[in-house]
């Protein structure tokens, strides 16, 4: 069984869409379809490679997390005890929540081998975030606030970074 697919052309002088048959099946080709690190055709393209493709903004507040907590775990590790941290695009509000805020983050507190779960919500924050500097100080503040309530200690102790407004 011969399967044709068809690709979109180039505009025609009319405006319209030019369909492109893809006679061979051999599916799309040319540099849009290159691995990632792989070099480009072109002018000295054998020494070239390409670019990376920009991070997702979930990649980066992913990063911006893991920096801020393995710095945290480094200093408060025996403090802390067992806490896993966790990332969720948004919060999963109750039918009879009441509050017209939206919360950041949230703490569940281990008992006996079962750990402590500090949980970020990304889009909240993002929402609030006018840029990166500001995410990360956003970021920066939910993850202490939390990390000084689990401890008991103020957050400016947790972090000398934390700014008390």
């Amino acid at each position: 069984m011969i399967v044709h697919r068809e690709q979109s052309g180039p505009p025609t002088p009319e405006g319209r869409q030019r369909r492109r048959r893809d006679r061979r099946g051999r599916g799309a080709r040319g540099p849009a379809v290159l691995p990632l690190g792989a070099p480009v055709p072109g002018d000295g393209w054998a020494s070239q490679p390409r670019p990376p493709r920009p991070r997702t903004r979930r990649e980066v507040f992913d990063r911006i997390m893991l920096d801020l907590v393995s710095d945290l775990d480094e200093r408060w590790a025996d403090r802390l005890g067992l806490l896993e941290y966790a990332v969720e695009d948004t919060p999963q509000l109750p039918e009879d929540w009441d509050s017209n805020r939206v919360p950041l983050s949230s703490l569940v507190r281990g008992t006996g081998t079962t750990p402590s779960r500090l949980v970020v919500f990304r889009r909240p924050l993002e929402h609030r975030a006018s840029d990166r500097a500001d995410l990360e100080a956003m970021l920066l503040t939910v993850v202490v606030e939390q990390v000084a309530e689990l401890l008991g200690i103020p957050p400016s102790e947790v972090d000398p970074r934390y700014l008390d407004d």
